[in-house]
């Protein structure tokens, strides 16, 4: 199997989440062996999606070059890597990654729309050879071997309408734009209010995120799926992930997990060369693996 970017320049508009302001986003092409690299183009920093460029992990996950930076980044990571993009460069006009409506559905319209084109270098993907796991008191993000990639997420909100909730996603393309792309983030009232009254989360509204009070849902259409809480975890976990810059052939599991504690999975992933192996797709011997990116 051969890398990939995308055949053709996309554009579109949307909400920055924190500063409330419209932010530009452009995908264009980008040939083999560069990875997922963004641009900001009011300030001329180019930046590449890994683990070594994370700068920020609370509540959204940020890369920066020490002087510059961008936000959240997640959604857009997570329809990129599950349409197998192996190389694309992603062009902003400011400091967020648009937020659109809280998913990953529309960047995964704007992919469609770019379409995938193949190149000439093969593909690698990352191995994962023996368990890594990080951990926050009970909280835990890890990884094992496995010859079929999934996610098991749990999570254990103290509120009517949560509480406990667990999903295991088998992992592909077709899967992911089917249970997990469509799920919002979500917040508490009293949460957005607070970060509002300190500058930020001004573009969070009911059109781009799940809201709560105390005891219920504030969006009048309800939710997308029963457990669209955790999908949204693991639609963040895949985009977090992504950062290691090649398909991931891994068991992930969390229970409680943030960005933070994923940002930390990567780096302990890539501190021991004993973790994993990068091979050529062609060395592949799992026809599954090669097929969840068709």
């Amino acid at each position: 199997m051969k890398q990939t970017t995308v055949a053709n320049r996309v554009e579109s508009v949307g909400i920055g989440l924190h500063k409330g302001e419209p932010i530009e986003i452009i995908l264009e092409p980008l040939e083999a062996n560069n990875g997922i690299v963004f641009y900001r183009s009011d300030v001329g920093m180019s930046v590449k999606a890994s683990p070594g460029n994370v700068v920020n992990t609370n509540n959204a996950t940020v890369i920066g070059d020490g002087q510059n930076y961008i936000s959240t980044i997640e959604h857009l990571l997570s329809a990129v890597y599950s349409y197998g993009i192996d190389n694309i460069l992603i062009i902003l006009n400011g400091a967020e990654v648009p937020v659109m409506d809280g998913s990953g559905t529309s960047f995964c319209m704007m992919l469609d729309e770019a379409q995938r084109r193949e190149l000439d270098e093969n593909k690698s993907v990352l191995i994962i050879k023996r368990e890594v796991e990080v951990t926050d008191g009970k909280k835990f993000a890890r990884v094992k071997p496995t010859k079929k990639p999934s996610y098991n997420f749990e999570i254990d909100f103290p509120h009517p309408v949560i509480g406990k909730q667990n999903y295991q996603f088998i992992f592909s393309k077709k899967a992911y734009i089917e249970e997990i792309s469509k799920a919002r983030t979500f917040g508490f009232l009293k949460d957005v209010q607070y970060l509002q009254s300190r500058g930020l989360a001004l573009g969070g509204s009911l059109d781009n995120a799940i809201v709560l009070d105390d005891k219920k849902i504030l969006n009048p259409g309800g939710l997308r799926f029963k457990d669209e809480f955790v999908k949204h975890k693991i639609l963040d976990a895949i985009g977090d992930l992504a950062l290691l810059g090649a398909p991931v052939l891994a068991d992930y599991e969390s229970f409680a997990g943030s960005h933070n504690l994923n940002h930390l999975l990567t780096k302990e992933i890539l501190k021991d060369p004993k973790n994993y192996e990068v091979r050529d797709f062609a060395m592949i011997e799992e026809l599954e693996f090669i097929e969840v990116f068709a």
